[in-house]
């Protein structure tokens, strides 16, 4: 939700000229209302919130019915699903935070809407960081104990891949955003401008010629070091290259420095526009990872509602394993949905039980949504003032001028 927000709020003009932005916003305010309904969202306190709905078998063999072992529609669950609540979990009460927040920029034209979904993200983000008031969050951006705390700076295996799990390069291109348009100054200057460097530093990772990530022979970016489903990495990084180009475009900045070595904008996007072109279908097996796009495209989606059929869905639990393990394509057309992904040798196996190749996730998904939109059209089409709109502004007003004079 946060990223697809983000992605609506730079691109709302895109969005509208697809035909989409209506679309788009349904989907967000889904799972907006979804999290909203996790804690008291009305409150100014909680002391827990909703992690889990469900379970998963924990030990191998496991017969326990449960959202693994069984196979079934959702229209057609009986077994139960238990909500799990947390009532120390800072990681995930920051992101639904971070979602809220966002979704109440998305959704300003609906006032009433939009103070709901901040006072949410405000009530979870107390919960989050056990700290009330909302004077210091600019502050705590520009906290470099904090950010080293979070691993912004380091230069481990998983620097600058955006993730459902790692936050931090999103994060740092906000704060790149922020730097450029706006120039707060001090205090904030020398730790946004550090910020900068950061994403400057990740962008020139993304690029071939510093093999800082490997890539497969039909140049795929290898951003989960050849794990397994890493179309939902590429998809996100081919939207922060796009982004970071329109910001620098915005702001008549023609490139970026790698070193010595200074590259244009138009490296970004070609970068992102190769990465999106491989996930469509230009690769080694010709193959478009988007379902319903192309003529070749995975039959096989490992996911329950596509692969039973409607009057096909009351088998039971272990009855729907008849379905997941069925050869025949799915009945049901799952279009746009991005699936998994190859393995790290351009290859990829049409096999519904097989999550790691045929998998749709939300996470990869609203990635590729993302890059998709960002990478539409001739212009940038960047909305430079609504992200930061509500901050407050970063130098006291001037004085009103004096009367004029008269002899």
């Amino acid at each position: 939700m946060t990223l697809l927000s983000w992605s609506v709020i730079e691109y709302s003009a895109k969005y509208d000229a697809a035909g989409e932005l209506g679309h788009v916003r349904d989907t967000i305010k889904w799972g907006a209302d979804y999290l909203l309904k996790t804690f008291n969202s009305t409150a100014d306190t909680i002391d827990a919130l909703v992690a889990q709905v469900g379970s998963a078998a924990t030990a191998p063999g496991s017969t326990q019915p449960d959202d693994q072992y069984c196979w079934m529609r959702p229209e057609e669950i009986d077994y139960p699903r238990p909500v799990i609540e947390c009532q120390s979990c800072p990681d995930l009460a920051a992101e639904m935070a971070a979602a809220l927040a966002a979704a109440s920029i998305v959704f300003k034209d609906n006032r009433a809407y939009s103070r709901e979904l901040l006072h949410g993200a405000t009530t979870v983000w107390n919960f989050a960081s056990d700290r009330a008031g909302n004077s210091s969050y600019l502050h705590r951006v520009i906290d470099s104990n904090l950010a080293r705390q979070a691993g912004a700076f380091s230069a481990g295996k998983d620097h600058g891949v955006f993730s459902w799990d790692n936050k931090l390069p999103g994060a740092q291109l906000l704060m790149s955003r922020l730097w450029l348009f706006l120039s707060p100054g001090y205090p904030y200057e020398d730790m946004l401008r550090t910020f900068q460097s950061q994403t400057s530093i990740i962008m020139c990772s993304y690029l071939p010629v510093f093999k800082s990530f490997n890539r497969t022979k039909g140049g795929l970016i290898q951003l989960n070091h050849g794990m397994p489903q890493p179309l939902q990495y590429v998809a996100n990084a081919a939207f922060l290259a796009s982004v970071y180009s329109d910001y620098l475009e915005a702001a008549d900045t023609p490139g970026w420095n790698c070193g010595p070595d200074f590259y244009s904008v138009e490296v970004l996007r070609s970068f992102a526009m190769t990465q999106i072109k491989y996930i469509l279908g230009k690769n080694p097996l010709k193959m478009s990872y988007v379902v319903g796009y192309g003529q070749n495209y995975p039959k096989h989606v490992h996911h329950r509602g596509a692969s039973i059929p409607k009057k096909g869905g009351d088998r039971g639990c272990t009855g729907g394993w008849h379905w997941r393990d069925s050869k025949e394509p799915n009945p049901n057309v799952i279009a746009g949905a991005m699936v998994a992904g190859p393995d790290r040798h351009d290859g990829f196996k049409d096999v519904r039980k097989n999550r790691n190749y045929t998998e749709a996730t939300l996470a990869g998904n609203a990635g590729l949504v993302a890059a998709l939109v960002a990478l539409s059209g001739d212009e940038h089409g960047l909305d430079k003032n609504t992200m930061f709109s509500a901050v407050p502004s970063m130098f006291p007003s001037p004085p009103p001028p004096p009367a004029p004079w008269k002899p």
